[in-house]
């Protein structure tokens, strides 16, 4: 007799979008949306949006759901479901996310900090799956990390694991959402990137980003720098090396605090594709332990853009079946 195929609801919070999916134990997404994070309106607006994004998911469904899995940003204390101080939503200090969601819909629900999720669902469904140990990246409009070591997610003591967007790379550099300084998330996060074009791109007046976004900087995108990039711009190219270099950099010290050798980067600025991951894996062989170069390596996530969803909807599979 087959077994019963299960389905979750994978929630992925961004610091822009909420990202929902109606998920089977086999990796296969049924139903995808995605609502408006609403991040500036602080924790009661995010969590209004939730509730609104999963609510239109399961509205749409026909199928059992066994539980709810939310990725989300910032220190997550699993058990409790307690997430605390996302660096890209203003206000919220220490939310009982999990509690407030299993309250609402009368299902079983799992938190887990977004980029760990993320890892899990590369780990389980991408090209982590012939991998013992990896360190998942993921680019967004934060920089997001998870350790994978020997089939096993590795959470820290207190479950801040992996933040690798919040090494140090300039100890005097620009500040970061998340209160320190010079963290590789301050030069490569979304919002910081635009900024940072937006500043040295009049040095560039020839640059072919300008007649992308019709001399409009408002337009200014990571897909506008990538589309300059893909034509040769050696202005996006000389963006997409630095980019390399500063994740790169933090990436290395990674690699010789962990003796871990494989990375997966993943999320939207992701996009940039190869130039950017040969760009990492050149400033992380320039930087780790002499034994360690020869055995670097960066992949693509295999999951993309559904890689949190995935990954969200795994922790409910996991804590289901025990796997």
């Amino acid at each position: 007799m087959s077994k019963k195929e299960k389905y979750a609801v994978g929630v992925d919070l961004g610091g822009t979008n909420i990202k929902l999916g109606i998920v089977s134990q086999s990796g296969k997404i049924i139903k995808k949306t995605s609502v408006e994070t609403k991040a500036e309106g602080g924790p009661k607006a995010v969590i209004t949006q939730m509730k609104k994004g999963i609510k239109e998911i399961l509205s749409k469904n026909n199928k059992e759901i066994t539980g709810i899995g939310i990725g989300a940003a910032g220190v997550v204390t699993v058990k409790k479901g307690i997430v605390e101080n996302p660096p890209n939503i203003p206000g919220w200090r220490k939310v009982k996310l999990g509690e407030i969601i299993e309250k609402e819909f009368k299902i079983n629900v799992h938190v887990e900090n977004d980029a760990n999720a993320a890892a899990i669902g590369e780990m389980i469904f991408g090209n982590g799956k012939n991998l013992h140990s990896f360190v998942m990246v993921t680019l967004g409009t934060g920089v997001g990390g998870g350790i994978i070591m020997n089939r096993k997610l590795f959470r820290g003591e207190f479950g801040a694991a992996g933040e690798v967007g919040h090494i140090t790379i300039e100890y005097n550099g620009p500040k970061c959402n998340c209160g320190s300084f010079g963290c590789v998330e301050a030069f490569i996060g979304n919002s910081y990137l635009i900024n940072m074009v937006k500043k040295t791109l009049p040095e560039h007046p020839n640059s072919l980003i300008w007649k992308i976004i019709a001399d409009d900087l408002e337009k200014l995108t990571p897909i506008t720098i990538q589309e300059a990039m893909e034509q040769g711009d050696e202005y996006a190219v000389s963006i997409v090396n630095d980019m390399g270099l500063h994740l790169g950099s933090a990436l290395a010290s990674v690699s010789n605090l962990l003796d871990i050798s494989t990375f997966i980067i993943g999320g939207g600025v992701a996009g940039f594709g190869e130039p950017l991951f040969n760009a990492i894996g050149k400033a992380i062989k320039a930087r780790v332990l002499t034994p360690l170069r020869k055995r670097v390596k960066v992949l693509p996530a295999k999951l993309k853009n559904n890689a949190g969803i995935k990954g969200a909807s795994a922790l409910v599979f996991y804590k289901s079946d025990k796997v």
